[in-house]
Parts: structure tokens; sequence; C-alpha cells
């Protein structure tokens, strides 16, 4: 803010006293301050303004105080009805030092500059995604995960790791960890592990996926075929479409040539999903999905969480998954089911 809250025209009581120290006083104002020893007449600290004299006479008293109060509190009251633009200009006003709002140490944040930019998220939100191993009496599945706290909760898809016997997270920066499944929920596809022994873990920021409009910018984030942190953009192509995918443990977890099993407008996907299925409402995005981004994230351009990578569509359209790989038609869970469904969570549910 660079505009001078003192008009040119106001009146100063001090400053013709200031300027021409033998000038007569107004008699209903008293005189000015006295300047230390060795402080050039004429000189002014930054604060002589606010300082009011040791003694003051009444009359002075009644039309002169309170005068530089009044001046901060009209602008404290342009400054509400503006909004959180005018902090600066308070805050110089004031000489105080209170410092910006600041997101909590240990979620993603994406710098002003480079908000936006597929980049700048990348950057900043990576260290929130993890790949996920999972062994079973099936095989071993590989999908992603997204850190939500810095203690190691992490969400994925149920399909991930339903029916593991043994799960292993390996973070961003090469570091490996066990981990428990705490909770499932078959029926929206999620599920909540937590890490064991890890602290100060980068966690996402979880965004609105209300707030979420065909045609807005995207980054996906995951491990694809094992290709740890690959990063792809796009664009939501589509809102409430229904994906099916299956509840039967260990039916879920990817094929052996590396697919995982989804039903879209009546079709089956990579792999038979089996009779017990259930649907839910997912994102559409052209952002690149391949085996292994199963749980990883889908992000805003401001680096906030909006979905869970949950499923993509067959190449070839066939119910094998030989041909399954990106053509442009992947699908999140929204956020906003996350959110809704982390008490039942990390309560323990397992369904």
């Amino acid at each position: 803010m660079t505009e001078s809250y003192r008009r040119s025209g106001d009146d100063d009581p001090y400053q013709g006293a200031q300027q021409h120290a033998s000038s007569p006083v107004n008699p209903e104002w008293p005189p000015p301050p006295a300047h230390p020893a060795g402080h050039p007449v004429g000189g002014t600290a930054p604060t002589a303004l606010l300082s009011e004299p040791a003694a003051r006479p009444a009359a002075g008293r009644r039309r002169g105080r309170g005068r530089p109060v009044a001046l901060l509190a009209a602008v404290a009251i342009v400054a509400a009805a503006i909004g959180g633009g005018t902090a600066y200009g308070i805050q110089e006003l004031t000489h105080g030092d209170t410092a910006a709002t600041a997101a909590p140490a240990g979620t993603t944040v994406v710098p002003s500059s480079q908000k936006g930019t597929v980049a700048g998220v990348a950057k900043a939100v990576s260290p929130s995604i993890v790949e996920i191993k999972a062994q079973s009496n099936a095989g071993t599945s590989t999908g992603s995960g997204v850190i939500i706290t810095s203690d190691g909760e992490i969400v994925t898809n149920n399909h991930v790791v339903s029916g593991a016997s043994q799960v292993t997270v390996r973070t961003s920066d090469g570091k490996e960890y066990t981990a428990d499944v705490v909770g499932t929920d078959s029926g929206k596809d999620l599920a909540l592990i937590k890490v064991k022994g890890a602290s100060g873990l980068t966690a996402a920021t979880l965004g609105d996926s209300g707030k979420v409009q065909v045609g807005d910018q995207v980054v996906a984030i995951g491990s694809p075929e094992g290709l740890t942190g690959t990063v792809t953009s796009g664009i939501v192509s589509a809102l409430d479409r229904d994906v099916t995918v299956s509840t039967d443990e260990g039916r879920q977890q990817q094929q052996p040539d590396g697919g995982w099993p989804f039903e879209f407008g009546g079709r089956q996907f990579n792999g038979d999903t089996g009779s017990s299925t259930t649907t839910y409402k997912a994102i559409q995005t052209d952002a690149s999905l391949n085996p292994g981004n199963s749980g990883g994230a889908l992000i805003d351009m401001n680096g906030n969480i909006i979905g869970i990578n949950s499923a993509m569509y067959s190449a070839a359209g066939s119910s094998g998954s030989s041909d399954a790989g990106s053509v442009g038609l992947g699908f999140a869970i929204p956020v906003n089911t996350v959110k809704a469904d982390l008490a039942k969570l990390r309560a323990g549910a397992q369904s």
C-alpha cells in the first residue's frame, strides 16, 4: 500500500511549531515536545506525532487528545470493509510486528510466484505423495497414496491394499516404511493406512472438490508402473461420472499385467469386477493415468488435493488389461468424499 493516510491539507498541531520554533503557539494546544540533546531542530522522529507531552492543559486534552488514535481507528474500519489487502498498511502505520498468517508447518504450500504452474505444484506437492506396495495372496499390488498428517496417515484406494498381509510405503526422498491398514471403505474405494515410526512428513492440503469446474487445470502425481513421483497434467473433462469397482477382497488388487478392474457405462475394463461392486461419482480428467497411479493425487493449480485417482479407461476397451494405458480418460474420487469418510476410517472401520 503506497498511499499516505494524511492528506497535505490536514491540520497538524505540531507541524508549524516544529518548522518555526519562534512562531506563536496556539494557546489551545500544548507546546511541541522538547528536542532531545543533539537532535537537530526541525528533524522529527518517525513516531513523534504519536507521542503525548508529559503534561497537557485541559483545553488541549479536549481538542487534541485522541487525534492519532482516531486516525488509526478510521483506518482499521476501512481495512475491515476492504479486506486483508490493507493489513500491511495498518502494520506500517502502527510500526507493528504482526506477521502475515502462514499455513501450518509441515503442509504443502505453493509459493505465490509459482501458483498456477505445473512445476510449482509438482515441487510443492510431490513430497506428500508416496508409492505403496501391498503384498497379498494374490500377489503384489503397486499403487500410490497421499500423506494427510505429518505422523504418517495416508489415504489411498481400497483396491490398492485390499486383502494385504504386508504394506510398504516409499516416500519421495526414498525412505521406506512399513504401514498398517487403519480402516477401509470398499463402498467408496477408500482406505487409510498409517506408517510406523514416521514424523515430520509433509502433509498435503485437502481442497474443496465442490468448487471444481469442468475445464479447470489439474496435476496428477503418482507411481505409474513403479515410476515413483511421476507428474502429468491436464484438465477436468467432466464431473459426476458413475464409476463402478469391485468390493470383493483380492479382486480389486491390480491384475498380474498391471491393470485394475472397473466398470464404466455398463462395460468392464482391466479385468472382471465380479458380482459384488460399488459405484461412486468421480471427477473425470485427461491428465495421464496409468497402472500405479491408483490412490495418488489429483491436484488443483494452487496445490490443493481435489481428488484421489482411482481408475483409467482401457485403450482397447476390452475386458483384459494387456492394452491398458492412458487415453485421456481417467477418474478420481472427489476429495470431499474423502473428508466425509475420514472419521470412519480413523475409527478402524473395515468394510
